[in-house]
């Protein structure tokens, strides 16, 4: 897995004991660059006194382009501060005296051990990345605590690892609309002190169930939690659930606007009066402010009752988005609610459970996080992540 090239036979035996490997000698570094098409997989070369300087630096600048897990080292008969200098400089691995015969023995270990390193972080799989859906609505009462937790209850039924995030930090009903005690929330993530990672999230979240997380909002009132952190907290948790689901406050605040910066869907919900067409309408109007994609929005009617004077199409209509599930009221939404109990899980032949498994199931169809196109969803499905939603609002 080396080559040496060396014009002089003996010295060239030498540099070749001391590597410890069975290296191929070359007389010329004119020969390297068809020994190394020949051996795609050669990690070192080793450079002998008799390859000029230029040579050896043009040779090392080229391949740390062209082959960049291939470790370059230089022999020279001494190594003063301006061989070093020049070396390094050209991307040379290391230089070596020739008389340092273990030097040059450990810098080939050296410098096979990155090269494998590389090549294997190189072949590795792209890091399978879930997808995030925001609950939201500028109006209080309209259910999206309720449509948060149904979704994710629906979406971990059907075989996805899911985390339901409470970003209402001031007032969340995610844990108690569960029936959670949790021991950790997000005012704790300041303990992290800085380090978001997998074992340091997971040391915050709350198991519901199989395949059911929950990462909850403070439980005691006017506990603080940074905003700064939160884009990378969900970002993290994307990388460990297949979908995350984020429960939000009425408010474009920092919180807010980092989910919304790394959504794949959002959801807005309403419901059949006035007071909510209005939120909704302001709602869609900032939206679009900040560049958020229409064709990422899905639209939910909650407590869509015939008898109040308002009907599905004049909301829809004066709204401008058709609703993608519209629920019906029913007092068994809310006894279920009392029993802190999730519909879909708790009469699942239910009309609403079967409309939320539904919709659950299209979010997850949208963004590609079905079985059958999980292997193509990674980090860049749809780019990069947006950025600029909170330099936006303060602009």
């Amino acid at each position: 897995m080396t080559a040496i090239v060396e014009q002089d036979p003996v010295l060239a035996e030498v540099l070749r004991t001391a590597s410890g490997t069975s290296a191929s000698v070359l007389a010329s570094l004119d020969l390297i660059e068809e020994h190394l098409r020949r051996h795609p997989a050669e990690r070192v070369v080793v450079l002998g006194p008799s390859v000029q300087e230029e040579s050896a630096a043009e040779f090392a600048r080229h391949n740390r382009i062209s082959r960049p897990s291939l470790g370059v080292i230089l022999v020279r008969a001494k190594v003063d501060h301006a061989v070093l200098a020049d070396a390094l400089r050209s991307g040379m691995s290391e230089v070596i005296e020739t008389s340092d015969s273990a030097g040059l023995g450990d810098a080939v270990r050296r410098a096979e051990a990155l090269a494998r390193a590389m090549a294997e972080e190189t072949h590795q799989e792209p890091a399978v990345v879930g997808s995030l859906v925001t609950v939201f609505s500028t109006k209080g009462g309209v259910g999206k605590s309720f449509l948060a937790t149904n979704i994710g209850a629906a979406l971990a039924d059907q075989g996805k690892r899911v985390c339901i995030v409470d970003l209402d930090v001031h007032c969340g009903d995610v844990a108690i609309m569960l029936q959670l005690t949790p021991l950790h929330s997000l005012a704790d993530l300041s303990q992290l002190s800085g380090v978001i990672d997998p074992s340091g999230v997971e040391t915050l979240l709350t198991e519901h169930s199989e395949r059911l997380s929950v990462l909850a909002a403070p439980v005691q009132l006017g506990s603080p939690v940074p905003a700064e952190p939160i884009g990378t907290l969900l970002e993290t948790l994307k990388a460990m659930f297949d979908v995350v689901v984020v429960d939000t406050s009425g408010m474009f605040d920092d919180y807010v606007l980092h989910a919304l910066d790394l959504s794949d869907q959002l959801v807005l919900v309403g419901t059949l009066d006035i007071p909510a067409l209005k939120s909704l309408k302001l709602a869609a109007g900032t939206l679009d402010l900040l560049n958020l994609p229409r064709d990422r929005w899905r639209f939910v009617l909650n407590r869509a009752d015939a008898k109040v004077g308002l009907s599905t199409g004049e909301f829809e209509d004066t709204f401008g988005l058709k609703a993608d599930v519209t629920l019906p009221t029913s007092r068994d939404v809310l006894t279920a609610v009392n029993r802190g109990e999730v519909i879909v899980r708790s009469d699942k032949g239910h009309q609403i459970s079967k409309s939320l498994a539904s919709f659950a199931r299209s979010l997850t169809a949208r963004t590609g996080t079905d079985e059958d196109s999980a292997s193509s969803r990674t980090h860049s499905r749809h780019g990069a992540p947006r950025r600029g939603l909170l330099s936006r609002k303060g602009s």
